[in-house]
Formats: C-alpha cells, sequence, structure tokens
C-alpha cells in the first residue's frame, strides 16, 4: 500500500518507516500539515497516518483531507492524547496511539488494507448482481455501504458489514461443476433472506458472497449477537449442496465500519450441528 506520514516527529516517522516498508509498503513523509493536503491530492495514497498535534481539535484537518482527492483513504490518526472515540468522532478511520506498539500497528495496516479492499470490491462496476427475493443489486448496496462511510465521517456513526459467504466456491465448481455451485450459492441466499429481519439490508456482493448492512445498533453486543445467530441457524441446514460430493464451507464474518476490524469469524459446515459451528 502507498501511505503518507504527516508527522513533525523526525524519529516518530523513522520509527513507522522502519516497520512499514519491511512489509512491502510504499512511504512517503510530510513533517508539515499544511502540504498534506497538497500531497493527497498529487497522489492517490491508501494510508494517511496524521499526528495533528499542536492542533486540538483534528476534524478540519481530515476534513480537509477526504476532500482533497478521488479516492477513498484510510485515515489513521496517531496521538498520545486523543481517545479512539474522539478520532472517529474526527472523521478519522481509527487512532493509532503514541507510543507506538508494534503488534498495534500490524493490526491497524490489516484493519486498513481489508476495508480499502472491501471499498474496492464493492464499488467495482465491472459487474452487477441483479436484486431480487429482497436482496438488493450490488450497485444499490454500494450505495448505501457509501453513505454509511460518509455518516462516520460527518458523525462518528459506527456501521457493521456481516458478510456471509459460500468460501469453498471454486472447489465446488471444479470439481462437482456449475450447476451444484450455482445451486448451493442459490440455496444459500435462500436461507439468509428467511432468516433476516426486515429492518435488515442484505445485497449479493459476489458471485459467492451476500452481504449485511447493520446500522446504528442499538446496543453494543447487537452485531455480534446477529453474526452468531446466522451462523447458528446456517449450520442447522444440510441441504445446501446439491450432489453431497464436495461438503459446503460457509464463512460469516463481522467488520466494523469505519475501523476494518474483523470483530468475530465463524467458518462452518452445514448439518455438522449449530453449536460446534458456532465458535471460533
Amino acid at each position: 500500500m502507498k501511505i503518507l506520514l504527516v508527522d513533525q516527529d523526525a524519529l516518530a516517522t523513522q520509527m513507522l518507516r522502519s516497520k512499514m516498508e519491511p512489509l512491502g509498503h510504499t512511504i512517503v513523509e510530510e513533517p508539515v500539515k499544511n502540504n498534506a493536503v497538497e500531497r493527497m491530492a498529487a497522489g492517490d495514497f491508501d494510508i494517511v497516518c496524521i499526528d495533528p498535534s499542536p492542533l486540538t481539535e483534528p476534524r478540519s484537518l481530515i476534513l480537509n483531507t477526504r476532500r482533497s482527492v478521488r479516492n477513498y483513504p484510510y485515515i489513521l490518526l496517531m496521538s498520545e492524547t486523543i481517545s479512539q472515540d474522539e478520532a472517529l468522532k474526527a472523521g478519522a478511520n481509527d487512532l493509532l496511539a503514541k507510543p507506538f506498539d508494534p503488534t498495534v500497528l500490524n493490526e491497524k495496516l490489516d484493519n486498513a488494507q481489508r476495508l480499502i479492499e472491501l471499498v474496492r470490491r464493492i464499488g467495482d462496476d465491472s459487474e452487477d448482481f441483479p436484486s431480487a427475493g429482497g436482496v438488493i443489486a450490488k450497485s444499490a448496496f454500494n450505495q448505501l455501504f457509501l453513505s454509511a462511510m460518509d455518516r462516520a465521517d460527518r458523525y462518528g456513526e459506527r456501521t457493521f458489514i456481516l458478510q456471509i459467504s459460500l468460501s469453498n466456491h471454486k472447489e465446488i465448481l471444479d470439481l462437482d461443476g456449475a450447476y451444484a455451485a450455482e445451486f448451493a450459492v442459490a440455496k444459500l441466499c435462500q436461507y439468509l433472506v428467511l432468516l433476516r429481519r426486515q429492518s435488515d439490508i442484505i445485497g449479493q456482493t459476489s458471485k459467492n458472497e451476500y452481504s449485511l448492512l447493520l446500522q446504528r445498533p442499538i446496543y453494543e453486543t447487537e452485531p455480534v449477537e446477529a453474526a452468531n445467530r446466522f451462523a447458528e441457524q446456517l449450520a442447522g441446514f444440510s441441504d445446501i449442496d446439491a450432489s453431497g460430493q464436495t461438503a459446503v464451507d460457509i464463512t460469516v464474518s463481522l467488520l466494523d465500519v469505519p475501523a476494518g476490524s474483523e470483530i468475530i469469524k465463524h467458518v462452518f459446515q452445514p448439518g455438522n450441528g449449530a453449536a460446534e459451528a458456532a465458535s471460533q
């Protein structure tokens, strides 16, 4: 990934460079905050790491950064004093606390890459999936997803995406043929429509994947409970595969927006027992 470091602390940027470059990332440093917006407009950066000090209110800097670019950069606020909640309300994707913890840094980079790839994949208009039977088109889901991202920037609202996929789709396609693969995906869709609540927004985001947008949860544990509920109930279905030759693997993962962290993940084969399947 291409990463811009905006920090007047040369030792901090040197340390970050020493950790990021061996991972294959391209690093550009900019110590002057007033020049950061121009730098962003001139180059497509995937991640921008910003220490807003001595500014006490980083929101205007972050908003100007967002407005100056065409792509969606992942903004990681670096600070010794700002909390994660304050960073999110300022419009950042996440907080990297100073002094830096190398393990935490790697986690933040993984989260950034996960969210960036998700934004690109859902926003790729080269292939759409039409709406049908309560499932909206990929293009329509993308518009709602972008709206949720915008609300995260503006108001610090958290949104969650529940991704449910037939994770061995290619294996089924290669071993059992197109009919078996398409049958399994259609069955998965049928069950998801049956299990979802009326308020759940569900879209097909890949040939073998469906995504649910969980916005403004009423209580903190609600998204995790939804992920567990889908995993447990899907694990109880045994007629997803058409041929019986290749067992179906389903992955249920819950992502936090705008951070991009994977909160919980279930991988299981339907019909092998809900309780076992729901455990990580």
